[in-house]
């Protein structure tokens, strides 16, 4: 085959996205993914037959007013077959009250059954997971997948990032795309923010002057501002019961980059090795995300206070990690 014939059936190539739980999250995910145009096959698989086969109807029954696409689902993990990435957003729900790192033992045991299978039919995908706590499920899914760090990681923080994006717009009067801010860290109450590399329009923010009648950003702010990130999930979750909206959208973002071979820096959840001495944990750092998955985490300048913060938060995942024996 010569090699311009080559390179045309590699660009007329269609993206599969195989979706593994059709709950709140997983629905929402390929409802966004949908909408976006991010792929051209959605799969939807879940173990509620019934669920997951009205969940595609639903879809389906929108496909004249998105971007060509085909949805299929079923209970059968043959739906997500030769899939270029696999979201696993199946897990324990997470009740009221009860934080992320409550729900590992049930969700390890969950990725420990459905995870094999998965492989199997899709060995050449990038996974993606987003089920929590996201950073000990992506840790246990390493261990017991087999697959390499660049082609397994988690949702992480890129959510997280995106809450403290806008609060801090809407404190300093600017649009969400010209604040530049990362959240690190464990995906949960030991997350920091990564206050001296972040920006406003250029301007490195512990350097911002508010515009007239807008909020100071000093330590007593950035400190509220951080609470009020850490809390926001907690909040949603005691009001609706789940937080579905925005992390459908944050993994829909994060398919993109992969499929699309953007070569995007996202906070993302993966296996650390010696990154400022920290290793053998999976943590969010921002992180180069193209087709094959993470390739590298950027060594993103640290205060010390930072750097300790991160550190600490290595170790409060790390302590989960050996209690279910990882």
């Amino acid at each position: 085959m010569n090699a311009a014939l080559s390179d045309a059936r590699s660009a007329s190539r269609t993206t599969k996205l195989a979706v593994v739980g059709a709950g709140a999250v997983g629905s929402t995910l390929a409802y966004a993914a949908l909408a976006r145009g991010s792929a051209r096959t959605i799969a939807l698989l879940d173990v509620n037959k019934a669920k997951v086969e009205a969940e595609v109807l639903d879809l389906q029954q929108g496909l004249m007013f998105t971007p060509q696409a085909e949805v299929i689902g079923s209970d059968d993990v043959a739906v997500c077959a030769d899939a270029d990435v696999v979201v696993v957003t199946a897990g324990a729900k997470q009740k009221p009250g009860q934080t992320r790192l409550d729900l590992a033992e049930a969700t390890i045991e969950l990725t420990a059954k459905i995870l094999p299978g998965l492989v199997e039919v899709a060995p050449d995908a990038v996974y993606v997971m987003v089920t929590n706590p996201v950073d000990v499920v992506t840790y246990a899914a390493l261990r017991i997948s087999g697959l390499p760090r660049e082609r397994l990681f988690g949702s992480g923080t890129v959510l997280d990032s995106s809450r403290l994006r806008v609060v801090l717009a809407e404190r300093c009067g600017v649009a969400v795309g010209n604040v530049h801010a990362y959240i690190a860290g464990e995906h949960g109450d030991s997350e920091i923010a990564l206050w001296s590399s972040a920006t406003i329009a250029g301007v490195p923010l512990l350097n911002w002057t508010p515009f007239p009648g807008a909020k100071p950003l000093d330590e007593e702010s950035r400190e509220a501002v951080h609470r009020e990130v850490v809390d926001s999930a907690y909040r949603i979750i005691s009001g609706k019961g789940a937080t579905n909206y925005a992390i459908g959208l944050a993994a829909t973002r994060i398919i993109e980059a992969v499929l699309q071979d953007e070569h995007a820096v996202m906070p993302v959840s993966s296996l650390l090795e010696d990154y400022y001495g920290i290793s053998d944990v999976c943590l969010s750092l921002p992180s180069l995300v193209d087709r094959r998955g993470v390739t590298q985490n950027v060594p993103v300048p640290l205060s010390d206070q930072e750097l300790a913060g991160l550190r600490a938060s290595a170790e409060s995942v790390r302590a989960v990690q050996k209690r279910f024996g990882l």
